[in-house]
């Protein structure tokens, strides 16, 4: 489609305002590439440095223990936020409580979510979060596209690092994202249809062949749908264009409004404004060059230990030697020394392989893998107490990372995906009573869970104390208002809705179990006093002094 030459103009304009925003972090990301993940970020290089990566792979990289580091920590994070083998998420009603809803309220709200979550496994939502947590982990800072899809319903296209450009509003959120990248000639036609292509494009497309291999570079911009040049209907609150980055036609391959982020860009960690965000493979690097340089100082110490530089008796030169173990070489001379070792070599190996031992514990720390091999990692078997108490203790590290993945990736797209699929009417009506209320997200992953578990200790020990002293002083049991702790205690720890029976029937069957066991009582107090009335009125007490006797003492004692 054609667009006006000034709006075109000031897009570029915006991408090139953010390529210069961003070039200080490329220069970064470039060294961390080279020590971590070589083979992934070809956007980090040019493209004579790309092609000589493909022949020199892994460079950089001699003790792959950064690399595995890096992997167990979003392998932990993909396993205990986001598993698709168990529920990770849980929909409410914002500013209400669960128990203050309805019954088909919650039903509802259970059904939606298992929707939602046998929608994404069936599409590569998770194999676009495991990239995720892998960028994250490494970078600080991840992207991935959420669009509508004709086929899975939705469908996630992760972008490397490198290949994209952020913006902030005035919030500190991601609302302006560009990207740059390359896609075949056969692909750009089948996205975004021929008529929309350059001249240039369009060619290569009607000779085929080869021709549709070629690489066609291409910018994305998202921005808010704020101005009025160029603006979209006001109903979309964000747009997104697409157009050949090399072409100088006034014309773009598409042009497109949303109605909210298509995109989600989490961090690990933030400095002040910056746009991207720090990791613990930036944290690390120091140690992880460190580590190369000491094994590569190792190997070649063990290359000289094993293998040592020689010098010979001037009479060998250009004489057999056999140098190999039980080979003797005969010399002229007997005290001439044919062959031995220009120097003497004093490797420190186990003060070497020590340090190197220690430079990896160091590396594994920073990235967490003590929380998530915990267990095998511990060196006796120790209490389920001490290892809870161990977990927590490492969960209060992830804390604050937890929750800014909570906020800058799960809940923009569980919105983003809970709207397209009610777009696409695959979602049972609410009840009339929540039809008009706003949905929150609540989240139920391992980490999660684990961390709002630390809330619950309090009222495990307040109920093990009531527990101790009703040994003694029974009428503490009545101090909790049992019904209200138990649902608490639940809520905390996920419980769905649909295995607690609803408070009122609780309250009705407790009452009705009050009043039976009042009667059953009754009855047996009733039934006590008419049999002791009975053998009294049968006894044959005579009379007198005697008959007062008896009725002291019936039994005679």
């Amino acid at each position: 489609m054609d667009i006006d030459q000034d709006i075109l103009k000031t897009m570029k304009s915006v991408v090139e305002g953010l390529r210069t925003d961003r070039l200080p972090w490329w220069v970064s990301w470039r060294e961390i590439a080279d020590y971590y993940l070589p083979q992934r970020y070809v956007y980090l290089m040019s493209t004579s440095e790309a092609r000589a990566q493909r022949t020199q792979r892994n460079a950089f990289i001699l003790d792959g223990t950064g690399t595995m580091a890096a992997r167990t920590l979003a392998s932990g994070m993909m396993n205990g936020i986001t598993s698709p083998s168990r529920p990770w998420l849980r929909l409410n009603i914002a500013g209400q409580k669960r128990e203050e809803l309805s019954r088909d309220a919650l039903i509802w709200l259970d059904d939606v979510t298992l929707r939602m979550l046998l929608i994404m496994a069936g599409t590569n939502f998770y194999n676009a979060m495991a990239q995720m947590y892998l960028d994250l982990c490494v970078f600080g800072t991840a992207a991935c596209i959420i669009y509508e899809d004709y086929h899975d319903v939705f469908r996630c296209y992760s972008s490397p690092l490198g290949e994209f450009y952020l913006g902030q509003s005035d919030r500190q959120t991601i609302n302006i994202v560009a990207r740059e990248f390359t896609y075949k000639v056969r692909q750009v036609v089948e996205w975004f249809g021929e008529e929309n292509c350059s001249q240039a494009t369009r060619d290569a497309w009607k000779r085929g062949g080869a021709q549709w291999n070629q690489d066609v570079d291409l910018t994305h911009l998202i921005e808010p749908n704020y101005d009025t040049k160029g603006k979209l209907p006001g109903k979309f609150a964000f747009r997104e264009t697409y157009w050949e980055t090399k072409s100088t036609e006034t014309k773009v391959l598409a042009r497109r409004g949303y109605y909210e982020m298509p995109g989600i860009f989490p961090r690990w960690e933030l400095t002040s404004n910056d746009s991207y965000g720090t990791s613990p493979g930036m944290d690390a690097l120091g140690d992880v060059i460190q580590l190369q340089h000491e094994t590569k100082k190792k190997g070649q110490g063990l290359d000289k230990l094993i293998d040592p530089p020689m010098i010979a008796d001037i009479q060998l030169q250009h004489k057999p030697t056999a140098l190999l173990p039980r080979g003797i070489t005969y010399v002229a001379g007997v005290n001439n020394v044919g062959v031995k070792p220009a120097y003497q070599i004093n490797m420190p190996l186990n003060d070497l392989s020590v340090d190197i031992a220690q430079v990896q514990q160091r590396i594994k720390e920073t990235f967490h893998n003590d929380l998530f091999r915990m267990i095998s990692n511990l060196d006796t078997v120790r209490s389920a107490t001490e290892i809870d108490a161990r977990r927590e203790e490492k969960l209060v590290l992830l804390g604050p990372v937890l929750e800014r993945f909570e906020n800058e990736a799960l809940s923009p797209a569980v919105r983003r995906i809970y709207s397209i699929v009610n777009r696409a009417d695959l979602l049972p009506p609410p009840p009339p009573e929540i039809a008009q209320m706003e949905i929150e997200i609540q989240y139920t992953s391992i980490l999660t869970a684990a961390q709002t578990a630390v809330a619950t200790i309090p009222i495990e020990r307040w109920i093990g104390l009531i527990g101790s002293v009703a040994g003694v002083r029974p009428d503490v049991l009545n101090v909790p208002d049992w019904d209200e702790t138990i649902r608490y205690y639940g809520q905390q720890l996920g419980v769905p809705a649909k295995l607690a029976v609803p408070k009122e029937e609780s309250m009705q069957v407790t009452n009705q179990q009050h009043q039976t066991a009042q009667l059953q009582q009754a009855v047996a107090t009733g039934g006590g006093l008419a049999e002791g009335a009975k053998t009294l009125s049968e006894t044959d007490v005579g009379g007198g002094a005697n008959a007062l006797s008896k009725l002291i003492n019936p039994y005679g004692a």
